[in-house]
């Protein structure tokens, strides 16, 4: 099935992204280690980010959290996240190879000019670069899907964003996003993509932190056109979003949910046509009227030599009263069926 990543339209079967992002702490060998992970779980695509602390950042850059025992500064931290825009192509390539989309969130303009180079799927706007009018305009240069985070903005800052972004003809997904690690469920706002497709009459999707696989199911669900997620190779691994993230086997099990999901959702049930498929079911389980006792021809049916039995191959039960009084057209043995010609 071709996914909303690779065919922008409504109705496209929801991508699913390995979020990698820093899970790999700046070992190269982790992280292509991450997208065999992530293509053994089933997903559509991995998502690094592509920091370039020089471009993005200051020393004076204060700690969201102080996690990191190994480096001094929050500058530091984003400079040892840093490949080469080699080491970068050869992760694209590992990704091509093992059927996946490549992305990766960029946080500086110099970022968004090298994965131009290497070449993405699709773009994705972090949740704080929502603002980023000269970035956003960058990005939609060459018309590829662009992926706007909600986390941290109101509507009227989202709709500033989307409306920029539709003035530049590049397609957009919306995804409901909070920015707390882990999120809890009273913050899942899975809610929002009602909300959000409404507004805005975009394609919705969620970018979920809650290290559980139900938020990502009840959007499958409710429409969503894609799914970020976190991994983690271990709940052991260090660093910030491992709280955030799903293990390798918990990816497969939410790719298997929401792709049972999309199965329901694109068969919806017809009550009377599956009573008809199922005719040959309903003979085994349901009940036909039976005599209680051997009957001659002629004789009236009673209530009290009425009953009902398996299987439902004869008159079905839901006419005992409108065979109350009939007579008999022949004689009938006890428990067994009763047949329309059964009756005069």
């Amino acid at each position: 099935m071709t996914n909303w990543l690779r065919e922008p339209r409504p109705g496209a079967p929801c991508a699913i992204i390995a979020e990698i992002a820093q899970a790999h702490d700046g070992s190269l060998g982790t992280a292509h280690a991450m997208i065999d992970a992530a293509a053994d779980a089933g997903v559509d695509a991995v998502k690094f980010q592509t920091h370039i602390a020089e471009a993005e950042s200051t020393p004076e850059e204060p700690w969201r959290v102080r996690f990191s025992p190994q480096d001094e500064t929050r500058f530091d931290y984003w400079k040892r996240m840093e490949f080469t825009p080699e080491q970068w192509a050869g992760l694209k390539r590992h990704a091509d190879e093992r059927g996946l989309l490549f992305l990766s969130s960029p946080f500086s303009m110099a970022a968004v000019d090298l994965l131009r180079r290497i070449g993405v799927a699709a773009w994705k706007i972090a949740s704080g670069e929502v603002n980023n009018v000269p970035m956003i305009r960058a990005v939609c240069a060459d018309g590829k899907p662009v992926l706007l985070s909600s986390g941290m903005s109101g509507m009227e800052e989202l709709g500033e964003a989307i409306g920029l972004i539709r003035s530049l003809d590049a397609p957009v997904c919306l995804l409901q996003c909070t920015s707390s690690y882990p999120t809890p469920p009273e913050q899942a706002g899975v809610n929002m993509l009602g909300v959000f497709a409404r507004q805005f009459a975009v394609p919705v999707g969620l970018s979920d932190h809650s290290a559980t696989i139900f938020p990502g199911i009840v959007a499958a669900w409710e429409g969503a056109s894609v799914l970020e997620v976190h991994l983690t190779l271990s709940r052991r691994a260090f660093g910030p979003d491992v709280v955030a993230s799903l293990t390798v086997e918990e990816m497969a099990e939410l790719v298997r949910g929401v792709r049972y999901v999309q199965t329901m959702r694109a068969h919806p049930l017809d009550k009377d046509r599956l009573s008809v498929q199922m005719k040959a079911m309903r003979s085994t389980f349901m009940k036909s009227l039976v005599l209680r006792r051997d009957m001659k021809a002629g004789e009236a049916i009673t209530a009290d030599v009425l009953d009902a039995r398996k299987p439902g191959t004869g008159i079905p039960v839901s006419r005992h009263d409108a065979i109350i009084g009939r007579r008999l057209a022949r004689d009938v043995a006890a428990l067994t069926p009763l047949q329309e010609d059964d009756l005069a």
